[in-house]
């Protein structure tokens, strides 16, 4: 039970705690204000516990696939608010002024879902053993040590791009946030699929080369979506996602080297 508890709630946490980590780095290095923070976090808990409790009735809903539908809508709209932010930052960083209201309230939005998504797993699993009291101290000390792995991998990220000039960590965070985004869209298509919505089938398997449940699989799970038996399906989107974010983030780049901003880019 620990180790389970341990491996699962690392899984959860990671995904989420990284992208948070990736976008407070970015935030302070643009010298945009962090006070999204506290409401994303805020509106994350909320909608984690909200859709956990109510997991049975969502997945009664597009007759009987709602689970897979919800959760495979959120990680797109992830994927949606990523590519926004990215050309925002961007747009920041070569002609520095206020921050619209519209960012502040997309990250809010982006890491409110993102808690909710990854949240509501923790919080269904903690529940199904809470009437358990032989297990609770198993499960609740290895949901601990999980918080603290997933947390202190995603502050080693935080720090470390605070150690790039600015104009290299934008371009790192960037590349990061890329692959956190084509990974959320490889991971809804596994939803999707199976949903039946979208054809099945394995590439291969690679599970005993690095499995999904190793803290380097998971690790790579959190950063781009890591799968050890992807589908056709899976990978199509993963490369459609990455080379549309790509192209959009140097389509904004090279637009602003074009013009030629007079304001500082550091």
């Amino acid at each position: 039970m620990l180790l389970t508890s341990v491996i699962i709630v690392i899984r959860e946490v990671l995904e989420a705690a990284l992208l948070i980590s990736i976008l407070l780095s970015l935030c302070f290095q643009l010298a945009i204000a962090r006070k999204w923070f506290k409401w994303g976090v805020l509106g994350g808990i909320a909608g984690s516990v909200g859709l956990g409790s109510q997991l049975g009735r969502v997945s009664q809903l597009f007759d009987g696939i709602g689970q897979e539908v919800v959760d495979a809508g959120l990680q797109i709209f992830i994927y949606v608010c990523l590519l926004y932010i990215c050309v925002q930052f961007i747009n920041h960083y070569f002609k520095r002024q206020a921050p619209s209201g519209v960012l502040y309230a997309i990250l809010i939005v982006i890491i409110s879902c993102a808690m909710t998504r990854e949240g509501s797993e923790i919080y269904i699993y903690l529940s199904a053993f809470q009437s358990t009291p032989e297990a609770r101290l198993s499960l609740y000390s290895g949901a601990v040590i999980g918080f603290g792995i997933g947390f202190s991998c995603c502050a080693l990220f935080y720090y470390w791009l605070l150690s790039f000039s600015l104009s290299r960590a934008l371009v790192i965070g960037c590349a990061l946030l890329t692959l956190v985004a084509s990974g959320m869209m490889l991971q809804a298509g596994k939803m999707l699929i199976q949903a039946d919505l979208l054809p099945d089938g394995q590439l291969w398997d690679s599970s005993s080369f690095l499995s999904e449940d190793s803290l380097a699989g998971q690790m790579l799970y959190a950063l781009a979506g890591y799968e050890a038996t992807p589908a056709p399906a899976q990978l199509i989107l993963y490369g459609l996602g990455a080379v549309c974010m790509a192209a959009v983030i140097l389509w904004r780049y090279h637009y602003w080297q074009q013009a030629k901003p007079s304001g500082s880019t550091n």
